[in-house]
């Protein structure tokens, strides 16, 4: 028997002067008005480290190398369905982080991670309170 897959995702944690690297969503339908790292979906064939390169060039316009990303933890969470969710560091990237896809985001915000606003999506908070990796949560489920 063939079962669905899970949703995957991947969330890249960028820190600069002890701080972390939030977009707000906007206009995707999905925790708009959040805060949240950048980050997205596992495509089709697609490795994590990949995504994470992928995402980071498409959302803020910056490029970074598969083998400055270290994995920091897994979220299982239950939101909209059965999800998981792969948080990375990059240790280093090139350029400056914009907003490349305004219909996504409306802003960015660098924030300590112990001093985030309370507009942050909630496994996204639960994730950086976990601290360094490698960690493994459960979110949402009964």
């Amino acid at each position: 028997m063939r079962h669905a897959g899970i949703p995957t995702g991947v969330h890249v944690l960028l820190e600069r002067g002890g701080r972390v690297l939030l977009m707000r969503r906007a206009g995707t339908g999905f925790f708009d008005g959040l805060y949240s790292l950048p980050g997205g979906h596992v495509e089709e064939g697609e490795a994590l480290r990949a995504t994470a390169v992928r995402e980071m060039r498409e959302e803020l316009g910056i490029g970074i190398a598969e083998t400055a990303l270290a994995v920091l933890g897994v979220v299982h969470r239950r939101s909209d369905t059965n999800r998981i969710d792969f948080f990375l560091r990059a240790a280093e990237w090139s350029g400056e982080p914009f907003i490349a896809e305004p219909q996504r985001c409306d802003d960015l915000l660098w924030c300590a991670p112990d001093a985030l606003p309370e507009a942050v999506v909630p496994y996204i908070r639960e994730a950086l309170a976990a601290g360094d990796g490698p960690w493994i949560r459960e979110s949402g489920w009964p």
